[in-house]
């Protein structure tokens, strides 16, 4: 019997490669997205000093008033938006992308070109 290996297995382990060749410092920290069936989730992280800088998730209370749902490429535009403006805002305009290990398409795409649009470089 031929066995199948787990999607969200699969995608750890590539997380994990991606990160072996990178890491957020404090003058270029980690802009890390992870996305699950209903939301979608942005960190801003300094890895040196162990702490995450700035953070946008559609579980807000302004994101769920905005949005009509939580789980669309708009809501991840959203949030790559938002995201952006509060780095800015923390005086941060120098990032590292970490796609944590989902395809570059879809929603982590809209994400992160909603981020390049809003000021952030990466």
């Amino acid at each position: 019997m031929v066995s199948k290996d787990n999607r969200k297995d699969n995608r750890i382990k590539k997380h994990q490669r991606i990160r072996n060749h990178f890491s957020g410092t404090a003058e270029r920290p980690r802009l890390a997205v992870f996305r699950s069936n209903s939301h979608m989730y942005a960190q801003i992280i300094d890895d040196d000093a162990q702490k995450t800088l700035v953070s946008a998730s559609t579980l807000e209370a302004a994101a769920k008033a905005e949005l009509e749902q939580t789980d669309n490429v708009e809501a991840a535009s959203y949030v790559g938006t938002l995201i952006a403006k509060r780095a800015l805002e923390a005086g941060i305009t120098e990032v590292v992308f970490d796609r944590g290990g989902f395809l570059y398409h879809g929603k982590i795409q809209a994400l992160a070109e909603a981020a390049r649009e809003a000021g952030l470089k990466f």
